[in-house]
């Protein structure tokens, strides 16, 4: 198999499922992490590695290195594998997600902004998610029979669910990146202190699952993952620890699993578990999702907005607040964007970014 990101949490994770199950590994791409990159080499021996900078090239330990983004497309070019696993971060993570399915191989995405912004053009019923939440939307759809009336995923509410509205405006990267439950990478970390990434996970079921009847509930532990809603009246709902092996083990070996790969619930040990609405006057990123499942190509737009402020913010370039103001101002100048192919949403991607470091001057 392929692991594109293998240096995040996502692609080492992905790595520890390889090296339980004994899965070879033909192709590794990172981005600046070349120390943890050839310790990987050292362990899992690919025969194909890329990096994100050229100038890096040289401090690489393998005789074949890809650079840069030509350098990923090139590399799925040669790799025999028939699986992918795409965990690279942000709009990077689009063009190898299409040539993935363009080669006929499966695909196994923990790239969201894929979905986000290019979901009309890939062919999602092939894809196999590597998300808690999704994972659990798919687990609990996969033997149901009775007509499914809503989907129902759940968010922590980030580092700063317990911050007062007033306050969020001083808060620095450091306080952000301080996740209650999950250890990830800072862009995802970031997105969930904002709930950009509870709105991305919406529009990624709505292309996973084909339904525009999803939402969201604030689960501040991280047992409940996901709900389906039935017309009966019943409700099921997907209960695991915080482990995201469990969701790359189903993805890498499309559901079928039949050894233990985390823990399992000790269900005496549950924390109270409590269910409130996302507060859209705190999270006021996720006040576009009804936008956003009208027009999906609106996903484009909050992206890149969302994108540029994240960047901004890591960079203590603004405030914790101007990402969300960005974007909503992005999504109010580029309210319809209409995308037929892949170079007009590379065009509009662009468009967006530059309004968006405008207005984060």
């Amino acid at each position: 198999m392929v692991v594109l990101g293998s240096t995040g949490s996502i692609g080492t994770n992905t790595l520890d499922v390889a090296a339980r199950s004994g899965s070879m590994i033909e192709a590794l791409s990172c981005g600046r992490n070349i120390k943890l990159l050839n310790e990987q080499i050292a362990k899992f021996h690919p025969k194909l590695v890329c990096i994100a900078d050229a100038q890096q090239k040289s401090e690489v330990d393998h005789e074949r290195v890809f650079c840069g983004a030509d350098g990923i497309l090139q590399m799925l070019a040669e790799c025999k594998s028939t699986t992918v696993v795409n965990a690279l971060v942000g709009f990077a993570g689009m063009m190898p997600s299409l040539k993935t399915q363009e080669l006929g191989k499966r695909l196994c995405l923990a790239n969201k902004e894929s979905l986000v912004v290019g979901g009309k053009f890939l062919q999602t019923d092939k894809i196999y998610p590597i998300d808690s939440e999704h994972f659990g939307l798919k687990f609990l759809l996969s033997n149901a029979k009775t007509p499914v009336s809503r989907l129902i995923i759940t968010a922590s509410g980030g580092a700063f669910y317990d911050v007062p509205l007033t306050q969020l405006g001083s808060l620095t990267p450091q306080n952000a990146l301080k996740h209650p439950n999950w250890k990830m990478g800072a862009k995802i970390t970031i997105d969930s202190a904002t709930m950009a990434n509870k709105l991305f996970e919406v529009i990624e079921a709505f292309w996973l699952y084909g339904t525009r009847e999803i939402d969201a509930l604030i689960e501040r532990t991280s047992q409940i993952h996901a709900l389906v809603e039935f017309a009966d009246g019943s409700t099921t709902a997907h209960i695991s620890r915080a482990d995201m092996r469990l969701a790359i083990a189903h993805a890498m070996f499309s559901g079928d699993v039949r050894e233990q790969i985390a823990a399992p619930v000790d269900l005496c040990s549950l924390r109270p578990i409590e269910f409130k609405p996302i507060d859209e006057m705190k999270f006021q990123i996720f006040t576009l999702k009804d936008a956003l499942l009208a027009n999906p190509d609106l996903g484009i737009v909050i992206n890149a907005a969302n994108e540029a402020g994240v960047n901004a913010f890591l960079q203590q370039r603004c405030r914790f607040t101007d990402i969300a103001r960005v974007v909503l101002k992005c999504a109010e100048k580029f309210n319809s964007p209409s995308v037929t192919d892949a170079d007009a949403l590379v065009a509009v991607d662009a468009s967006v970014r530059a309004y968006a470091n405008e207005l984060l001057k």
